[in-house]
């Protein structure tokens, strides 16, 4: 059930236990520190000395070189040679091939970029590795966070997984009826035409059904709610929040004084 509802993996580790909301600090802390800090170096640093680490001991190092290779390479690729490429920096002129002279400066430029949205997405996927989606979302209401705002973005978290469960299901469904998945680029591309139907009229169904539920459970009730599981707050992730919040003021204070 977790596969399909969230890309949670389940684990007995110091990550998994410390508290939702924690994590959501620590994940904002390395996204501000990435983009705010006036050293070329910081997001190389939080990459080896943070992001990885943190994998290895949320014991989901695995599961995240998986998404990095899939994933968070690739549109970190993307966006560092689009940027390497086109834009418009003056410098030290590296090669020229037609239109295209990309200088040193615009490679510095677009590799800082690329390693601040590896650090962004790496850290929000090492979230989803180790936070349910209902933990996050329970511990977050019972802060006094309206529960349409917490709705929200428990929902975000959720379209990626619950997309590729329904892909999954659609494309093995279709296999069953004889429908060649496999082959060359061109003919997997055609199978796809198929299964989109499907896939968006099956989500926008499910986005129905999933209203009509909330609704049935009382989610616009005024009334106080209860939770069957408590979630701990202790007083190590206190520190551990109250160090990020630290750590981020200090950095941006660096921005501001060196600037």
């Amino acid at each position: 059930m977790h596969e399909r509802l969230s890309f949670y993996v389940h684990r007995e580790s110091f990550l998994h236990h410390l508290n939702p909301l924690t994590k959501l600090t620590l994940v904002l802390g390395l996204i501000l520190v990435a983009f705010m800090a006036p050293f070329y170096w910081t997001p190389h640093f939080l990459i080896l000395f943070a992001i990885i680490p943190l994998g290895f001991l949320g014991r989901v190092a695995y599961q995240y070189f998986n998404a990095a290779l899939k994933l968070i390479l690739p549109a970190a690729g993307f966006l560092f040679i689009m940027q390497a490429l086109f834009q418009p920096f003056e410098g030290q002129e590296l090669f020229r091939f037609y239109f295209l002279h990309p200088t040193l400066e615009s490679v510095m430029f677009a590799f800082s970029n690329a390693t601040r949205i590896i650090v962004m997405v790496s850290s929000f996927t090492l979230l989803l590795l180790t936070t349910h989606p209902s933990e996050l979302m329970s511990d977050l209401t019972r802060r006094g966070l309206p529960p349409q705002f917490a709705y929200v973005i428990i929902s975000t978290l959720q379209i990626l997984p619950q997309m590729q469960a329904k892909a999954q299901t659609i494309i093995a469904a279709q296999r069953s009826r004889g429908l060649d998945t496999d082959g060359s680029f061109v003919k997997r591309v055609g199978a796809l035409v198929p299964l989109v139907g499907p896939l968006v009229f099956g989500s926008l169904v499910e986005v129905e059904e999933r209203a009509i539920a909330i609704e049935a459970r009382g989610f616009t009730s005024t009334h106080p709610k209860t939770s069957l599981r408590e979630i701990p707050d202790s007083n190590l992730d206190r520190i551990i929040r109250w160090f990020l919040v630290v750590i981020v003021i200090v950095t941006v204070g660096l921005k501001i004084w060196l600037s």
